[in-house]
């Protein structure tokens, strides 16, 4: 980590709001609690949408209409967990960083956010896209998203 980062996560800890949670069990476990919602949200509008691309859920359902809706479910989960993930990030941020766990967790979850709002979205919203096309992408989006969980689980278990 550059001594920049490592001063400001250094700083961040100290702000009052990073001390009230790092203080307090109720504080931090109802953060945890509410971050576990917006995991949920996010998992299972992942699993949802790709498992239709795959072929394996919701045949008689329009590609649109199952991927549009686990999407919403998806940026609300993730605006959910985001924000309640800073604000616990932010009690320990300098060793939290420094966890090669949270590292692999934090670059799975930009790659997987990039790749569901991005290319996942450009493939379903196109009426001449093959299945071998939508397979792939419900297979690469499921083991991006399944990677972060298991990435975030394996970070709990570790800490």
């Amino acid at each position: 980590m550059t001594p920049t980062f490592a001063s400001f996560f250094t700083w961040l800890e100290t702000t009052p709001v990073a001390r009230l949670i790092a203080e307090s069990l109720l504080v931090t476990a109802s953060l945890s609690a509410i971050h576990l919602i917006g995991f949920t949200l996010v998992t299972g509008g992942a699993l949802v949408a790709n498992l239709r691309l795959l072929g394996v859920l919701l045949h008689q359902r329009a590609i649109t209409e199952v991927t549009g809706a686990a999407s919403r479910g998806i940026a609300v989960g993730l605006a959910i967990s985001v924000a309640t993930g800073l604000l616990m990030f932010s009690s320990r941020a300098a060793s939290v960083s420094a966890n090669s766990t949270f590292q692999v967790k934090m670059v799975l979850l930009l790659a997987a956010a990039a790749f569901h709002f991005i290319l996942h979205r450009a493939v379903t919203q196109r009426a001449d896209v093959t299945v071998p096309v939508l397979r792939a992408t419900g297979a690469l989006g499921l083991a991006l998203w399944l990677g972060v969980a298991l990435a975030g689980c394996a970070f709990i278990l570790f800490e």
